[in-house]
């Protein structure tokens, strides 16, 4: 009997010892296994990191440009430290023109000169307020000029915060205003401690023109990266943009396969990308504006830059890119007009867009050669493509209004649906008027009662998906009803042209483009897709 138990125990730790080993096994595997993918992705890291640096570098080469003129620029600022003699004349201080060139040097020319000479401008106010404020402040006795900062530092403070509101200075002046408070207390309150207010106030202007200076040779001189240019570029590049979203969109339409409720906002969808770059332009097109028109006249004609006139450009184009967001989203509705059906109309519409098409394309060449468009631009053909639709539609009428009949067939459809329910409703109530008059029955009521309930609370459920595909059903004579939308979205792209070409040709009119000789060959090309000017800006942190 005891050997039995001894075999029996021997035989458990036996299981155990191969339960432990088969764990041990899986955790050494399981380790091995991240281990392996850990060194994968280590190996895979470098080549990688060089194919995104590559990439970055080789959307716009302007941005290797940009970053050896920052590199370049705080060396020549460093110097100010390296070298001997100039670190005596300047000492300590030199840390401003470092920090001014750091956030400064911005990657255009007109975004460098705003922030640059609202960084010197309110830099020296700052500093000529602050040595009157302590000037008077000495000359009136400890106690009072303790008082006195306090009270200035407290209105200045307040008055310049306020004024950050104002629109105007919210747009133009913002950046002065923060270095301009910064300055201010920076001076003001030290001046109570510190016997030579006058040499830090020295000081700091002194470094920070040293440092806006650099930026501004770096960004005039070296190079130069203009926000109008970058303005003028965008515009072409929503234009080319928004042809092929319309003429992707219509081709997909009665060519591709169109799923409905898709994710139509994938990044490699051409048609989301085509008109993203001009949904997303408001905030873009007024910074490089107001970039802009920071900027001197660097044309050859010093023709003054109509950055305002770009602006209402974009707004043109974005009430346009509604239309195509529109058109675009007739491919992913839940319902889709047979194919057959959209094969009546298809050679109309591939005609139009591709004709709406050719006339975007047609403005953006005339906005990159800098010439008007064509006084013919809305060729005959662009007509003829209409009335050709018009005619297409009109030629189907049935398709659109559909038999009388039918109708009526939908509604005695519903008449009947609604009363079976009705009848279903009575035929299962009606074992309750047999009531008996014992408590047994009562109890048996009571319980049947409860079970119509949720039977009328199931039917009633039931009844709402047959009701929705009776009433579908009922639309079947309108089945182009769908392609009527999406026709007259497409006709109004052209009745938008209109407000598109005004808008470009008031441009021209502003920026003096050449006038159109009718001689010249018209090469209707799309580019390659440009880089977005907007990953170009760098965003600021802060104001030192």
């Amino acid at each position: 009997m005891v050997s039995k138990v001894h075999a029996g125990k021997e035989m458990a730790m036996a299981g155990n010892d191969n339960e432990n080993e088969n764990e041990n096994g899986r955790i050494t595997w399981n380790w091995k296994k991240s281990m392996h993918v850990f060194c994968d992705r280590l190996m895979r890291y470098p080549s990688m990191a060089w194919q995104t640096t590559w990439k970055v570098g080789s959307e716009d080469p302007r941005r290797v440009i940009h970053a050896l003129k920052v590199g370049l620029s705080l060396a020549l600022v460093s110097l100010l430290y390296l070298l001997e003699p100039l670190y005596n004349g300047i000492g300590q201080s030199a840390i401003w023109a470092v920090m001014t060139v750091v956030v400064v040097l911005e990657f255009t020319a007109g975004a460098t000169l705003c922030k640059g000479l609202n960084r010197g401008l309110g830099t020296l106010l700052a500093g000529l307020l602050a040595f009157l404020i302590g000037y008077i402040g000495k000359a009136s006795g400890r106690v009072f000029q303790a008082i006195f900062i306090g009270a200035a530092v407290f209105l200045i403070g307040t008055l310049a915060s306020y004024m950050r509101f104002i629109p105007y200075i919210k747009k133009n002046y913002d950046y002065g205003l923060v270095i301009f408070l910064l300055t201010f207390n920076l001076i003001t309150i030290s001046s109570y401690r510190v016997e030579n207010v006058l040499k830090i106030a020295h000081d700091r202007v002194y470094t920070i023109a040293i440092g806006c200076a650099i930026c501004l040779l770096m960004s005039l001189l070296v190079f130069p990266n203009w926000s109008g240019e970058d303005l003028h570029n965008s515009t072409i590049y929503k234009l080319e943009g928004l042809a092929k979203s319309i003429e992707a969109c219509v081709n997909e339409y009665f060519y591709g396969e169109i799923e409905a409720s898709g994710d139509n906002k994938s990044s490699e969808d051409p048609i989301y990308k085509g008109y993203k770059a001009v949904l997303d332009s408001k905030s873009t097109d007024e910074t490089l504006a107001l970039h802009a028109s920071w900027e001197p006249r660097h044309s050859r004609y010093c023709h003054r830059f109509p950055w305002q006139q770009y602006v209402k450009v974009g707004a043109v184009l974005r009430q346009f890119g509604y239309t195509v967001v529109a058109l675009h989203g007739c491919l992913r509705t839940e319902i889709q007009t047979p194919r057959s059906v959209r094969a009546l109309f298809k050679d109309p519409c591939i005609r139009l867009a591709a004709e709406v098409s050719k006339v975007l394309i047609e403005l953006a060449s005339s906005v990159k050669n800098r010439r008007h468009c064509s006084p013919e631009i809305l060729s005959d053909h662009l007509h003829e493509a209409l009335q050709d639709l018009n005619t297409a539609i009109k030629s189907q009428p049935r398709l659109f209004l559909g038999p009388k009949h039918k109708h009526n067939h939908a509604s005695n459809m519903l008449k009947i649906a609604a009363a079976q329910v009705g009848h279903e409703r009575h035929g299962k109530t009606s074992g309750l008027s047999s009531v008996k008059t014992d408590s047994s029955a009562l109890l048996e009521w009571k319980t049947k009662r409860g079970s119509a309930e949720r039977l009328k609370e199931t039917e009633r459920k039931s009844l709402r998906p047959q009701l929705s595909k009776i009433a579908i059903t009922s639309l079947e004579f309108s089945e182009a009803l769908l392609f009527a939308a999406f026709a007259s979205l497409l006709v109004e792209t052209v009745a938008k042209l209109d407000l598109v070409i005004e808008e470009i040709e008031e441009l021209g009119r502003l920026a003096c483009y050449k006038e159109f000789i009718p001689g010249d060959e018209i090469v209707v090309t799309c580019e390659e897709t440009r880089v977005d000017v907007l990953e170009n800006h760098l965003p600021s942190h802060g104001a030192d």
